[in-house]
C-alpha cells in the first residue's frame, strides 16, 4: 500500500510539474516585459557596536531613487542619496557631516568603540 501512495505521490508532482513549467516560462517573459515596481528600506541601530545604517530604494519603471546613511569609523556621518533614469543615468549626491577623529599613537584595539 505505502509503494501505491509514493507513486501516486510522484505521479501528481510529475503532472503538476509540466502543468505550472508551461506558465512558470510565460511568467519570465512577462516580467521581462512588466513594468518593473519596488520599494524596501531597511535601517540598523545597535547600541553596543555603534553600527547605525539605513537604505531606502524604490523603482518605477527605469527611474530608480534610493539613499543610504551610515556612521563612518572615524566618527563622520555620510549621507547618499541617488537617482537613476533612462535618460540622466546615475547620479549620487554624497553629504560627509561631522569632523573625522583620527587617534594618535593608540592602538586600534585600546580605542573606545562604543560612544
Amino acid at each position: 500500500m505505502f509503494k501505491i501512495i509514493v507513486l501516486i505521490a510522484c505521479l501528481a508532482v510529475a503532472a503538476s510539474a509540466q502543468f505550472y513549467s508551461g506558465d512558470f516560462h510565460h511568467v519570465e517573459h512577462k516580467e521581462h516585459y512588466d513594468h518593473p515596481k519596488y520599494k524596501y528600506e531597511y535601517g540598523v541601530k545597535d547600541g553596543h557596536t555603534g553600527d547605525h545604517k539605513g537604505h531606502w530604494e524604490h523603482r518605477d519603471g527605469d527611474v530608480v531613487k534610493g539613499g543610504y546613511t551610515l556612521d563612518e569609523a572615524d566618527g563622520t556621518h555620510r549621507e547618499v542619496e541617488y537617482k537613476s533614469d533612462h535618460h540622466n543615468g546615475f547620479q549620487a549626491h554624497v553629504k560627509r557631516l561631522g569632523h573625522a577623529h583620527h587617534p594618535h599613537g593608540e592602538s586600534y584595539s585600546n580605542i573606545d568603540q562604543h560612544h
